[in-house]
């Protein structure tokens, strides 16, 4: 049944990583449709002297069509990467990566051909220096220019078919927090038509393997920078929790007392600065989010809207979630009822499995509690907390399956 769902989600997966390699953000690349960049070990592309991979075209399966889709072929995540790129490399055995050049997770070795097994930590069973490394890795990642990726800051259409690249370097943490803005986006329609009705990683099937994706890819760039092999994102089981127990300086920030929307002076990210929350903006200049810092984290846990979402989830919620039987079913929207991802994701009940559009509960509930940047969809990951959180929802996914 899972393996099911998971199959149907290809197409997903395949519209929303948004990554973009810097080696292919040149004007022949993007002219000559062609993403296969030489592996560093042995300098031809896709690693293929080595037999890692080959470069070759791609094929699609059809992008969905329906009413949901009035504005198909308009949006360059449609039947992703082709608007960008015909031809990238097809990795072999367990390499993969935009250059065969990494391992699929759960291998590792010269060959990739070595198993191992990573395991995600309570944040709160992580001894102090290991607690402290992983808040070291954040600040790190926070300051630390992606060697590898940079993000457009146009469409394919404003870049002139290719011809005038529109590109920007970005830190590693923050290329992830404009994924996960770039996957929600609205699409620009030109002039200042917009449609708002569109996102490729929530209120349907892909939304809990594509976070999975996310979770696992940002796991790869923290271990390659920091070489740390055996690095995973805690966990935060906020099961029965009252409040926000990691919102310490300890762990991810206490509340300013100057202020109770900003973060106290003595935590990690008091100091971070957030991007890609002004949407308006961008709708309104047709323009993509380009990373420019827009201002301080902001939090204030509890001071929510209380009548949409009471209270965090129990363990009973988290029970009753995993007694489904379905991991999607019916309309596979936020309408779908007795749907374990639909529950999970929290728009539908966890004491009846039936879809509600006037609460917000479980995966939905924790990212409205937190009442700043984690609430609003497109610009959530810039809060560290955002991947404590999704690290949770992963476990029960594979409690689940």
């Amino acid at each position: 049944m899972l393996l099911t769902a998971l199959c149907c989600l290809l197409w997903s997966f395949r519209t929303s990583t948004g990554h973009f390699p810097r080696a292919c953000a040149s004007s022949k690349s993007l002219i000559e449709k062609e993403c296969c960049p030489p592996w560093r070990a042995d300098g031809s592309p896709c690693g293929q002297l080595s037999g890692r991979g080959v470069c070759q075209d791609i094929v699609l399966s059809n992008a969905p069509l329906g009413p949901q889709f009035p504005f198909t072929g308009v949006d360059d995540r449609e039947s992703w990467p082709s608007v960008f790129y015909n031809r990238t490399c097809q990795c072999f055995g367990n390499f993969m990566g935009f250059n065969c050049g990494n391992c699929k997770f759960g291998f590792w070795g010269p060959n990739c051909t070595e198993k191992r097994l990573l395991v995600r930590k309570n944040i709160f069973d992580l001894s102090v220096p290991e607690k402290n490394k992983f808040l070291a890795y954040l600040t790190l990642a926070k300051h630390t220019i992606s060697p590898d990726y940079v993000i457009p800051t146009g469409t394919y259409g404003q870049m002139n078919n290719g011809s005038t690249p529109m590109f920007n370097d970005i830190n590693i943490y923050d290329l992830f927090v404009w994924m996960h803005y770039y996957v929600s986006r609205d699409t620009l329609l030109g002039g200042s038509q917009i449609w708002r009705d569109i996102d490729f990683a929530h209120e349907a099937p892909g939304f809990l393997p594509w976070h999975r994706l996310f979770l696992l890819l940002w796991e790869q760039e923290i271990q390659k920078l920091t070489g740390d092999e055996n690095f995973t994102i805690p966990y935060w089981d906020w099961r029965d929790a009252k409040s926000c127990d990691i919102c310490t300086d300890e762990y991810m920030g206490g509340r300013n007392p100057a202020n109770p929307n900003l973060l106290s002076p003595a935590s990690f990210f008091s100091s971070w600065q957030i991007i890609c929350t002004r949407l308006e903006e961008y709708n309104s200049r047709q323009a993509l989010c380009d990373g420019t810092p827009e201002g301080p984290l902001l939090r204030n846990p509890g001071n929510h809207d209380k009548a949409r979402t009471p209270r965090l989830p129990s363990s009973a919620d988290v029970e009753f979630c995993l007694s489904l039987t379905q991991y999607e079913s019916d309309s596979m929207d936020k309408a779908a009822n007795f749907s374990f991802r639909n529950t999970l994701e929290g728009f539908a009940s966890p004491l009846t499995g039936i879809a509600d559009a006037s609460q917000s509960s479980m995966h939905n509930a924790l990212h409205i509690y937190m009442n700043g940047t984690m609430s609003q969809v497109q610009g959530s990951a810039n809060d560290p907390i955002f991947l404590l959180h999704h690290a949770f929802v992963d476990r029960l996914v594979d409690t689940f399956s």
